[in-house]
């Protein structure tokens, strides 16, 4: 059995979205005789994360709302890496996508080591016809799931269908195919996102 960590590294100096300083991880550390302790100041949509509808949605349900059950079983990696701007339905409807399907898009941003402000990302259209297939939930591997569209219909589109949206993966060294998944965010209550910890076992069932 192989392990794949797709989870970004969290450290000083991180590529953030859009490179914004204010969304940059921050460590006080102070020893004490043999004593180090660290206090870390984090953004909820630093790195590997789980958002939760809050984000984008007025009222919407806070991140203890979401399921631990749904971040846990199987996923399907689509590798997508042909796609040189969004995602679109024409792109998702070449593969097989059934009802519960946790997905997780393998493209370009991948391969990138630092922001890229030209990140692919999921088109409204493609949304929707997720939507349709009745999918459990999503991830990318930017630090948005979308960009460039007025009013965050993306987000909204997922959300207010009951899909969970995973950012920040690192799936570089991952083929296409089926994997058994841990999705292991802070157990953080009453905000809008939580950073994760996210595994992918290949021939686990």
């Amino acid at each position: 059995m192989k392990i794949y960590d797709v989870t970004s590294p969290i450290y000083e100096g991180m590529p953030v979205y859009k490179n914004k300083p204010e969304k940059q991880p921050k460590f006080s550390t102070v020893t004490n005789g043999y004593v180090t302790e660290t206090r870390l100041e984090l953004d909820v949509h630093g790195g590997t994360h789980v958002d939760a509808p809050l984000h984008m949605i007025t009222n919407g349900e806070t991140f203890e709302t979401i399921p631990i059950e749904k971040l846990v079983g199987q996923c399907k990696v689509l590798d997508l890496t042909d796609v040189t701007d969004r995602i679109t339905k024409t792109d998702l409807e070449k593969f097989s996508i059934e009802e519960d399907d946790f997905l997780l898009f393998k493209t370009k941003n991948s391969f990138d080591e630092e922001f890229n402000f030209d990140f692919i990302f999921l088109a409204e259209d493609g949304a929707t016809y997720l939507t349709e297939r009745k999918i459990r939930g999503v991830g990318t591997d930017a630090l948005g799931i979308e960009r460039s569209q007025e009013g965050h219909p993306t987000h909204k589109t997922l959300f207010t269908n009951n899909v969970i949206i995973i950012e920040g993966l690192r799936l570089k060294e991952v083929n296409q195919g089926n994997y058994f998944m841990v999705a292991a965010p802070l157990k953080l209550s009453g905000i809008d996102a939580s950073p994760a910890r996210i595994l992918l076992f290949e021939g686990l069932k």
